[in-house]
């Protein structure tokens, strides 16, 4: 029986840059290290990862039992229990995220820029901003992406704002984000490393996926970096 499920959507075309899906990325992330890693409740055993559509969860279901889930999705049942389901179904409500924030006087719009926020067991650690360069079938995404202080401040203050009046558990979270005349407008905030994450794959030390995959099992981010070529 798999150790760790990674749950997606069913994979369609526009789902991968590169030739790398979410799904594949995550599992990169995983099984590289080493066979175990500490986690809360001691070794957690990572010598098997599966990747499982949500269609398949029902017929699966007593499998799911005491793993690891890694859903990269919010197009989950709501049956399905692990640690952050309150917060994928916050996250999942976008209409009600985008009213709390335009209530804290923040612009909404749609964005194609997206700031990492990775919650550690410690705090949270800003990651540099991913921005879609290209549109299409086969989208384009690079980091970083550069901000004034501004810009820059008024982004991190609503990650924070965001993430504490919503209790957000350790993982990797990205914010959606538009300019308008260089104002930041909040568009939403997506709880997993999603597709715009894969531009941090052989740029940010650790990558977005290995991340997630940290603060999932309970191991320290002390830093995140860039490399000298983003």
């Amino acid at each position: 029986m798999p150790d760790v499920f990674i749950i997606t959507d069913v994979v369609e075309p526009g789902s991968q840059v590169s030739g790398l899906s979410i799904a594949q990325a995550m599992k990169q992330a995983i099984l590289p290290k080493s066979d175990t890693v500490k986690g809360k409740a001691g070794s957690v055993a990572t010598s098997h990862v599966e990747v499982l559509a949500v269609n398949d969860l029902g017929s699966r279901k007593a499998e799911l039992r005491d793993q690891i889930l890694c859903p990269l999705t919010l197009n989950l049942p709501e049956w399905l229990a692990f640690p952050g389901q309150a917060m994928f179904a916050a996250c999942a409500e976008v209409q009600s995220l985008r009213d709390l924030v335009a209530d804290w006087q923040y612009g909404i719009n749609a964005g194609n820029y997206w700031l990492p926020l990775v919650v550690t067991a410690k705090g949270v650690l800003f990651g540099e901003v991913i921005a879609q360069i290209s549109r299409g079938a086969m989208p384009a995404y690079h980091q970083p992406f550069h901000l004034v202080d501004a810009q820059r401040q008024s982004l991190y203050e609503l990650g924070q704002r965001l993430l504490r009046s919503l209790s957000a558990p350790p993982g990797v979270y990205l914010l959606q984000f538009g300019l308008l005349e260089h104002r930041i407008e909040f568009d939403r905030l997506i709880p997993f490393p999603d597709l715009p994450a894969i531009a941090s794959v052989n740029v940010q030390t650790p990558n977005l996926f290995q991340c997630h995959w940290a603060c999932l099992t309970n191991q320290p981010i002390r830093d995140l970096w860039i490399s000298s070529s983003g």
